[in-house]
């Protein structure tokens, strides 16, 4: 095993003294660990498709987006659908499933398995949605501009902790611990609306079929059956299913995401008994079986989350704002939306609905015996709900399930992009100048 130890004691070539590494790779993966890379990424995507869909070269915007594709294996295929759809409905059930995997760790193992904990940002959470939807419908309350109180409520998690983690030590880590506990259960209230309130013309067989998947997955589960590939097929054949019901796909992604195991199958101290028992001429199979039990001292949604989020931030939701995020910028269409209750119900929603909901049933719980996280004040807790109020990504989302007209759809999305970048703002000088002296009483 010395050949080994010697292998793995090498540097790599990121640390090395070589000119490349030094001015790109490292450059580079320190980019990459930031938590506000995703958030960048996102924001230039967005001003491509902006820059795309307004430049002499605008048509080609749609149309490229609104290529059909077509998947098939022999007789079998999937419906005819475009790459925009394709975008939305597979891509973004990937992105869902990282979300479901969240979820699933924080209720076992995170803050969300502990009631005492979870109850604050919970209730700050249902502020957060029920004030912004308030808002929205008092605006629009018949025909189709009713259907996007949904838009409002959402949070981008990587926005709004990005946001947080721009301003470094001078916010406290109770806030950004605050901020993704909220965030967490805000996505587990946007999941429910879509399978509830945004899901069309139900086919019960169909979701009966994805049912069936689902339970296969835990049955298998249960009789311990460890091969990912596996439940890869099992999942596609949910996704799909799902799809034809009726209920968004993405869904399919959420509910593979929450029945992923969140407990190791082997604890770490008995992992690290197997590799040590090693002997120094082990074979390759008995290197293999000790890798594989050590892997399996790590809980799968730890794992997989670990391998999916680079794929799901630095690539599906940028390509998902590069395809939704095309607005034409015309002086009508600017002027229809500063006249519109839709964007103006949205700026509302995310600007002033989420900050108001989320500090005022904080504030309430407050009254009945629950306290804010030691060294938090309400200054920077209110900055925290208006970073709280960036949807961006769920928001688009979830206004291109709402509204069928593309003309509606982009009056929601200026509403978005406009809501967003004032709670950004807004955010980021409150947190920054907020009192951090003295812990609320």
């Amino acid at each position: 095993m010395a050949g080994s130890d010697s292998l793995l004691k090498r540097p790599t070539f990121a640390s090395s003294d070589n000119s490349l590494a030094k001015f790109v790779a490292r450059p580079v993966l320190r980019f990459v660990d930031r938590e506000v890379a995703g958030g960048i990424l996102l924001l230039v995507a967005t001003a491509i498709a902006l820059i795309w869909v307004n430049s002499g070269w605008g048509d080609s915007y749609n149309d490229f987006w609104h290529t059909e594709i077509e998947l098939a294996v022999g007789t079998w295929h999937l419906p005819h659908m475009s790459l925009g759809h394709f975008v939305n409905d597979a891509l973004m059930a990937l992105f869902f499933f990282v979300v479901g995997l969240e979820i699933k760790r924080e209720l076992v193992t995170g803050d969300l398995s502990s009631v005492r904990a979870a109850a604050l940002p919970a209730i700050g959470a249902l502020g957060g949605m029920v004030v912004p939807a308030l808002l929205y419908i008092m605006l629009n309350t018949t025909g189709e501009a009713s259907r996007g109180w949904g838009i409002p409520m959402a949070t981008d998690i990587a926005f709004a902790v990005g946001i947080v983690a721009l301003l470094g030590s001078r916010v406290s880590p109770k806030i950004k611990l605050f901020l993704l506990t909220l965030a967490i259960v805000d996505d587990i209230g946007a999941i429910a609306v879509i399978a509830i309130f945004y899901s069309s013309d139900l086919s019960v067989g169909w979701l009966l079929t994805a049912l069936i998947g689902l339970i296969a997955v835990w049955v298998l589960q249960r009789v311990r059956v460890w091969a990912i590939p596996v439940y890869a097929v099992l999942g596609l054949f949910v996704w799909y299913a799902t799809l034809e019901s009726g209920v968004h796909a993405t869904i399919a992604g959420v509910a593979l995401g929450l029945l992923t195991p969140a407990r190791p199958l082997l604890n770490k101290r008995d992992a690290q008994q197997i590799v040590d028992a090693l002997p120094s001429d082990a074979n390759v199979a008995e290197v293999r079986h000790a890798s594989f039990l050590a892997q399996e001292s790590v809980p799968l949604t730890e794992r997989l989350e670990n391998m999916l989020h680079p794929f799901t931030a630095f690539m599906i939701i940028p390509v998902f704002a590069l395809a939704n995020a095309g607005i034409k910028l015309s002086g009508d269409t600017i002027s229809d939306a500063a006249g519109s209750n839709i964007t103006i119900g949205i700026i509302l929603g995310l600007v002033i609905g989420k900050p108001v909901g989320i500090t005022l049933f904080t504030w309430a719980a407050t009254r009945y015996g629950f306290t804010l996280p030691e060294g938090v004040n309400w200054p920077q807790f209110i900055g925290m709900g208006l970073a709280a109020g960036i949807g961006f990504t769920v928001s688009i989302f979830v206004a291109g399930l709402a509204f069928e007209s593309p003309g509606v759809t982009d009056l929601a999305k200026i509403g978005i992009l406009v809501a967003s970048l004032i709670a950004a703002v807004a955010a980021l000088l409150l947190l920054r100048y907020g009192k951090q002296s003295d812990p609320a009483e």
